[in-house]
């Protein structure tokens, strides 16, 4: 892609509102804490403590709306705990240019690292460099630098205190992940109706794990029906790919077929029952006619083999998602809900090394989250000392523009850098003409931004651009709120923000973190550890009670992240302008299909699994040691930009030829994992040859 379209497409992108549900009464209740703050703060200390406090309530208020699992006054706590830390040394340093230029270098590198934990850390981070470097500019002392960080951290403490008392919708996000997992499972059994071997995006089944994980005070809080139903779908989702399958033996087309159907329709029927139920915190509302569909005694008659042990499987299991989706009065954390097997997330002071140490992790060279580290700090700093050149007073503006705006990908940088110029376009005239025109008082500003401060809330999930707006004229109202900024003209703060916008883009410009020559990397990742995944699936046919095997389910796991770390890779390489370098983009759209089907072979392997007590199969060990040897070489190949071949399994599969193995399912396995890793090397080929 050139860099002119690039530049189109991601303009486009940061100016594209999104079309989602508002949340106008979680909106007002992070205004109401933000009034509250700035309220009290003026009528006992004045319009300047009052500035400095608000910003703690407005971010807090922010870091409630991330998408994280984490309780929501624990992020507010954190959000003004953090901002009030780096305020406080700000305070201190701002009388000495150097010192706190030192500072502000240090600082913004640090929330560069911060990505690392995640965007939720990484984006309060770099919202805390942003507020220092607008509240260090109130008329303030050193000796009151604490008064200072103490109201700010307050502000942080009201946004919990209202979480607490004034809740919405408990474990709402929570209840939307395990709702949206079983949805999706829902969608994949219509669809398997029509195409036996449609795909199925994993990642609503990884964000619901995600969710379930819960620090020790939330699974004693946690309702019922969120522990367990995750779970399930985790198992109804290879029993549907079997059941639909025709390599499993129900053909295409015949009275099977047509009972297979009926099943999947009425499964998908069920589970959007399930989920409804979940996300609405009801009773199951069940359908008729899905229920009768499940219920009939005729099954036996029409499915044999591992189609009808499938069937079976998969009426035990809706029964189970059912009784688990109904809502209950008691807790995960009541005796005889097994809360030790619950998913274990650390409390903030127990992730604190474990952070530290993934920030170490990504001081090296070829490290996006280290070059972003660099190129934020740089851009910040290079920003800060150019608003103090420039005559336009109060040149925070443009720093405060570059570190909010950039992230650790090009295309979400240079997608909000033209938002951001855009809403604060519109932002900083229409609030600047405002006060100018009509000279508000002290208290009217500070209502005037809090009606601002709500309007973000409200927008802040439909689009980066809308948000903006109401930010640039909550900053506008709250400084102007004390009679500062007065006069500062709608071009010198444009000009500002425009500057800043510039910066961060022309460094990614100079110093870019592309993924698209790290495709390949993200491809034999992906490839091994599918790899992986098929061994220990079929060592498991050698050895069916698994001792001293690895876990399918780890296996699985593993699989899935790098699946989505590859397919996240593909989308941001997508709108780089950058050449392909070795993997095209129909290479990288035939590769992602045929690792796609190697995965779903695999996982119908899995679905039949033999019980314990089973015989075991001898010749699956040598097809689990033949898949593991030639996807790991291959994998390595793939990173080494060679031409992947997998003799270790085609040598397994000639050696069946005279003596197959007496197991159809494990024998057919083999042949359809090999005929998709013969589509990788296909794929791979044709993109070096068209080079």
């Amino acid at each position: 892609m050139s860099w002119l379209r690039a530049l189109k497409e991601t303009a486009r992108s940061g100016l594209t509102v999104e079309r989602r549900r508002l949340e106008p009464v979680v909106a007002a209740r992070a205004a109401l804490g933000l009034a509250l703050v700035v309220g009290f703060s003026l009528a006992l200390f004045g319009p300047a403590v009052a500035a400095a406090s608000a910003f703690g309530a407005f971010q807090a208020a922010i870091a409630t709306f991330q998408r994280s699992w984490r309780p929501r006054p624990t992020l507010a706590l954190a959000s003004g705990a953090s901002l009030a830390l780096s305020t406080f040394f700000g305070y201190l340093t701002a009388a000495h240019g150097a010192l706190f230029l030192a500072l502000l270098l240090l600082w913004t590198f640090l929330a560069g690292l911060a990505w690392a934990a995640g965007p939720t850390a990484g984006i309060i981070a770099s919202s805390n460099v942003a507020m220092m470097l607008v509240t260090v500019t109130l008329p303030t002392s050193v000796a009151t630098a604490a008064g200072h960080a103490a109201m700010i951290f307050a502000g942080g403490v009201v946004q919990a205190v209202l979480v607490v008392v004034l809740p919405v919708r408990r474990w709402g996000a929570q209840r939307d992940a395990l709702a949206d997992a079983l949805a999706a499972e829902a969608d994949y059994a219509r669809r398997l109706r029509h195409d036996p071997v449609a795909p199925f995006d994993p990642l609503p089944l990884m964000t619901a794990r995600s969710a379930a994980a819960v620090t020790p005070g939330q699974a004693r809080r946690r309702p019922a029906e969120l522990h367990g139903a995750r779970g399930l779908a985790e198992r109804i989702r290879p029993v549907l790919a079997s059941l639909a399958d025709p390599a499993v033996g129900v053909p295409e087309e015949g009275p099977q077929r047509a009972r297979v159907r009926e099943l999947l329709a009425a499964a998908g029927a069920v589970l959007d029952a399930a989920a409804h139920a979940i996300r609405h915190g009801e009773p199951v509302a069940l359908p008729a006619p899905a229920m009768a569909a499940l219920r009939t005694p005729d099954t036996g008659a029409i499915l044999t083999g591992p189609s009808r042990r499938a069937a079976l499987r998969l009426a035990a299991l809706l029964g189970d998602v059912v009784e688990t989706a109904e809502p209950r009065t008691e807790t995960t954390g009541t005796p005889g809900h097994g809360t030790a097997s619950a998913l274990a997330r650390p409390s903030l002071v127990r992730m604190a090394p474990v952070v530290a140490a993934k920030a170490r992790g990504e001081l090296r060279r070829d490290s996006p989250v280290l070059r972003h580290a660099v190129r934020v700090s740089v851009v910040t700093a290079t920003g800060y000392l150019l608003g103090g050149v420039l005559p336009f007073g109060h040149g925070f503006w443009a720093p405060m523009a570059s570190v909010m705006v950039m992230r650790p990908d090009f295309s979400q940088t240079y997608a909000r850098s033209v938002a951001r110029f855009g809403g604060t376009l519109i932002g900083v005239a229409l609030a600047t003409a405002v006060v100018q025109s009509a000279h508000p008082g002290t208290y009217l500003s500070a209502g005037l931004s809090v009606v601002c401060a709500f309007g973000m809330y409200l927008l802040m999930r439909t689009g980066y651009a809308a948000g903006q707006v109401f930010v640039a004229a909550y900053v506008v109202f709250l400084l102007g709120m004390q009679g500062a900024d007065l006069t500062q003209t709608v071009r010198d703060r444009v000009t500002l923000t425009l500057l800043g916008g510039l910066l961060a883009m022309l460094a990614y410009a100079v110093y870019p973190a592309w993924e698209t020559p790290r495709l390949r990397g993200r491809l034999a990742d992906w490839l091994a550890s599918v790899g992986r995944y098929a061994a220990v699936v079929t060592a498991r046919y050698a050895d069916p009670a698994g001792t001293g095997s690895p876990d399918v389910r780890e296996a699985l796991l593993d699989t899935r992240a790098a699946r989505v770390a590859w397919q996240e890779a593909v989308d941001r390489a997508t709108h780089e302008p950058v050449r392909h370098r070795g993997l095209s983009h129909a290479a990288a759209e035939q590769a992602d299909h045929a690792l796609a089907e190697f995965g779903r072979v695999a996982m119908l392997l899995e679905a039949h699994l033999p019980e314990r007590g089973a015989p075991p199969e001898p010749a699956a060990a040598t097809l689990a040691e033949s898949l593991r040897r030639a996807t790991e070489r291959g994998a390595r190949e793939v990173r080494e930009r060679k031409e992947p071949r997998w003799e270790d399994l085609r040598e397994t599969l000639d050696a069946w030829s005279a003596d197959p193995p007496d197991h159809f399912l494990l024998h057919k396995g083999a042949v359809l994992l090999l005929e998709a890793l013969d589509e990788v090397t296909t794929a791979l080929t044709d993109s070096t040859r068209a080079r």
